[in-house]
């Protein structure tokens, strides 16, 4: 199969700016028409057309349906170094089952230059999980091998996550996770960059790691506070803004997806009508949101 073109670069939003932090979105790739199936384990086309977030054009195509989704990476610029949160697809990764992903040719490099940031210049790469989409970009292809793509960045992995993965794969070597684990965590685990943190771990002021089970076991949100604004970067706890309002539909892609239903009530719970700006790892268009309750539920607003 050839390699996939990409869209053309533009300077990535800022998305927001609590206090010293400083905060921009860095596109990898979107999907304009993807079926709500795919995504939301058990839900229905007909019952998805009863929300209000189906009439949603910025996270919707309206003419079929069909969910409109962005995967992209965070890039924060803090007192402590330049963090960059969740590495998308990345290129020339072997992802037969996604063509989307396949053997990319993408311009992320580039936006991430727009952005102002060179690979040298990240101090800290996190993932909040470790599936293909949000380690894609830990590697970069050189010379026939997949080697750190930020080689002065120290990547922050969970421990949990990590060790679930290490014991995973060891069990079942076969797996359809194994590809994005050989190919994007281990040449760094190998080249001695990650540093296995704690779900509940501060790298630096203002920045905090939180445990937040389901998607996977290790999974983890991160907040920026500065005790007068806040943000939380929120990866896959939330893939679509219709979970805001429907929070009790569970993604597809999640391990344990009662638990992740607990999670994610829990954080909208935790956000709710504080101003908080959610942060999530898919949402396209405006990307930013608020959440607010709405009776016994919630919804969002564009931030």
């Amino acid at each position: 199969m050839p390699a996939v073109a990409d869209s053309p670069v533009s300077t990535p939003p800022v998305m927001a700016m609590p206090g010293p932090f400083r905060i921009m979105k860095v596109p990898d790739l979107e999907w304009h028409a993807r079926e709500v199936g795919f995504l939301l384990r058990g839900v229905s086309a007909e019952a998805f057309a009863g929300t209000r977030t189906s009439r949603d054009g910025r996270f919707v195509n309206l003419s079929t349906g069909q969910l409109v989704m962005s995967f992209h990476s965070y890039l924060i610029d803090m007192p402590a170094g330049l963090l960059l949160v969740d590495t998308c697809v990345g290129n020339h990764k072997e992802r037969p089952l996604l063509p989307e992903w396949h053997r990319r040719e993408g311009a992320y490099l580039e936006r991430l230059a727009a952005a102002g940031a060179e690979p040298a210049d990240i101090a800290f790469v996190c993932c909040t999980h470790l599936h293909a989409d949000h380690v894609g970009w830990n590697t970069r292809l050189a010379n026939g091998r997949f080697v750190p793509a930020f080689p002065r960045a120290r990547y922050l992995f969970a421990a949990e996550e990590l060790a679930y993965w290490e014991g995973f794969h060891a069990a079942d070597p076969g797996n359809i996770y194994r590809q994005a684990w050989e190919d994007s965590v281990l040449p760094v685990l190998e080249a001695g960059l990650v540093d296995r943190v704690a779900g509940d771990h501060s790298p630096c002021a203002g920045v905090r790691f939180r445990p937040a089970p389901g998607h996977t076991p290790g999974n983890i949100v991160i907040e920026l506070d500065d005790g007068r604004r806040r943000a939380v970067m929120s990866g896959d706890v939330i893939h679509h803004p219709v979970q805001i309002e429907r929070w009790e539909w569970s993604s597809s892609f999640d391990l344990d997806p009662d638990q992740a239903q607990v999670t994610r009530h829990a954080l909208l719970e935790q956000l709710a009508d504080t101003g908080t700006t959610l942060l999530p790892a898919h949402f396209a268009g405006p990307t930013a949101v608020r959440v607010s309750r709405e009776g016994d539920g919630f919804f969002y607003s564009v931030d």
